[in-house]
């Protein structure tokens, strides 16, 4: 591979005899990419192709779904304030808005609340008691968050407010809190089919059972059912944006969901769109991770996600238009921070880059925005191959973010640092951790210390690059990307395809584009076969091209829209000259 490549290509190796068995019915390399995707049956390729509303469980076999929906129904009767408790990420906002539109379809008496990142901290906290007790909440629901606040759901309960918990979490050892309810698939004791969905889709099984509840029957009424239908496309944007696995009951409800979109009676869905020019077109999994989720999480990010919130709740067109260029402006924003902060990054973590030394990129700034250090983290994963961890300094303390390569944990690393470390917890591949300014080089090397014993001297694995099958050039045309766009959505588990082909070559010399002229705009041919494709990043391997060499490239097709004219085009995501 060439130097400045640091991917190794791995080709998958389907099982032939399954693949054609699929193929019989079906498009051969759409047959291999389904077995890839451990795809065994006809059945199974039926189910993930066409997925249908019917296959979604009933959510009165989620854990505390009877409590819930019987509390709700009495502040209803009762005529309560209900608080819809959301969080400040996609999934915590987009659950909240679903909730509350329903709520205020309803009649219900709603308030809502997000914490704000930089004040409040995460998920329930003091705050959530003074906003429930200032708007005279007797009844508490939240949204993707919950199942370990034991301590703020038992002063809740001591000022006679009653709490729901909605969430995906993995509950916490031992007690859980004392609420009405607590609806989660992830509860030891859940006999629910499925447990993976994020938090807006499980605040939609509650929406879906209350409106069972208020039917009188299986069947939903007509404008409740409409309203659902409408909601899946909240559900839609976080389950792409929580990067849950599309599959199962999240691939049907994504599917459903981006049709929603599409079509949407949201003011603010449709004004968003619009702010992102995808209004009036197919929408895809991808238009959703770039385009819509940082515009809403940009809000949570530089200030409070409430901007966001009201944007997607608002039925005024003009104020959804105002909410739409606010959050696009506050997207901006977000990016030329964290270009500044990279610019000081990157720098800086040179200082560390001998990787048999320092195995984590560990690296610290004062003022440096909390609010997008997780972007950077993974901008310097990318950039150095290594695990990182990104600190934004406050004075004397600050939050660090960090994230990791593929089979290294990065919270496994952080915990040679416990000691050091305030309130730290994540997962394999993203962690967070509160810090004192004074600790960040014993960190560093208490991370690293760490981070060797885990690789017992073998170096950090290398990032590999997985490609679904080897096609012929010419046969990549727009009636085989039909065929893989029976695929999408595309998410986590259901990743979109990665073809690999030889003997291309250049069809005019490579054009160097964007703002800051990182990327390669390329003609690729084989014979009279030629189409675009973008190498985002790649600006300074031009030099490996030349005309008339062949070269292998490994691509995702897609489809591109361009003032009005759709055509097929490709996403390098690497090269061999």
């Amino acid at each position: 591979m060439p130097a400045t490549s640091r991917l190794l290509w791995k080709v998958q190796a389907p099982d032939p005899e399954k693949v054609s068995r699929l193929a019989r019915d079906l498009d051969p390399i759409l047959a291999k990419l389904l077995v890839n995707r451990g795809v065994e049956t006809a059945s199974q390729a039926e189910q993930l192709l066409t997925p249908r509303l019917t296959d979604l469980h009933d959510p009165a076999l989620l854990p505390g779904m009877e409590q819930a929906t019987q509390r709700i129904l009495e502040a209803i009767e009762r005529n309560q304030t209900i608080l819809v408790h959301g969080d400040y990420d996609v999934d915590g906002v987009t659950g909240t808005a679903l909730l509350v539109r329903l709520f205020e379809h309803l009649g219900v008496k709603t308030v809502w609340h997000v914490p704000n990142r930089f004040t409040d901290g995460y998920a329930f906290g003091d705050h959530s008691v003074r906003r429930a007790t200032e708007t005279g909440a007797a009844l508490v629901i939240s949204v993707d968050n919950g199942t370990s606040s034991t301590e703020t759901i038992s002063k809740l309960a001591a000022a006679g407010i009653d709490t729901i918990v909605t969430d995906h979490h993995e509950p916490p050892e031992g007690e859980l809190p004392a609420a009405v309810a607590i609806v989660n698939p992830k509860l030891p004791a859940s006999e629910y089919p499925f447990r993976e969905l994020c938090g807006a889709a499980v605040a939609f099984k509650l929406a879906w059972g209350l409106a069972t509840k208020l039917s009188g029957a299986a069947r939903v009424r007509d404008d409740l059912r409409d309203l659902l239908v409408d909601l899946t496309a909240y559900v839609a944007i976080a389950t792409v944006c929580d990067v849950v696995p599309m599959v199962g009951e999240n691939r049907i409800l994504a599917h459903f969901g981006l049709k929603a979109l599409e079509t949407t009676s949201s003011a603010g869905l449709r004004a968003l769109l619009l702010s992102a020019d995808l209004g009036g077109r197919r929408l895809g999994a991808d238009d959703i991770g770039f385009q819509i989720g940082p515009r809403i999480n940009a809000s949570g990010r530089l200030g409070t996600a409430g901007t966001a919130l009201e944007a997607l709740m608002t039925t005024d067109p003009t104020r959804a238009k105002q909410l739409a260029a606010e959050l696009n402006s506050l997207n901006l924003e977000r990016r030329k921070i964290v270009e500044d902060l990279m610019a000081e990054a990157l720098p800086a973590a040179e200082a560390f880059a001998d990787a048999e030394r320092w195995p984590v990129t560990v690296v610290a700034g004062q003022d440096w925005h909390q609010g997008v250090i997780g972007i950077v983290a993974a901008r310097l994963v990318e950039a150095l191959g290594k695990p990182a961890i990104v600190i934004g300094l406050d004075g004397d303390s600050g939050r660090g973010s960090a994230r990791s390569v593929p089979g290294f944990s990065i919270l496994n690393a952080m915990r040679g640092a416990s000691h050091l470390l305030g309130k730290h917890g994540g997962h394999e591949q993203a962690a967070g951790c509160d810090i004192e300014a004074e600790q960040v080089d014993a960190v560093r090397e208490a991370v690293c210390q760490k981070a060797r014993e885990m690789l017992q001297g073998k170096s950090l694995p290398e990032p590999v690059l997985d490609i679904d099958t080897v096609v012929p050039f010419e046969h990549m045309t727009a009636d085989l990307q039909r065929q893989l766009d029976r695929l999408e959505p595309f998410g986590a588990q259901n990743p979109a395809p990665v073809l690999a082909s030889a003997d291309v070559r250049l069809a005019e010399p490579a054009r160097i584009v964007g703002k800051d002229r990182s990327h390669m705009m390329l003609k690729l041919r084989h014979g009279e076969h030629v189409l675009k494709a973008m190498a985002f990043g790649m600006a300074e391997r031009e030099g490996e091209l030349q005309m008339g060499a062949p070269i292998k490239v490994a691509y995702t097709p897609r489809w591109n829209t361009f003032r009005g004219t759709t055509s097929l085009e490709l996403t390098l995501h690497d090269f061999e000259a």
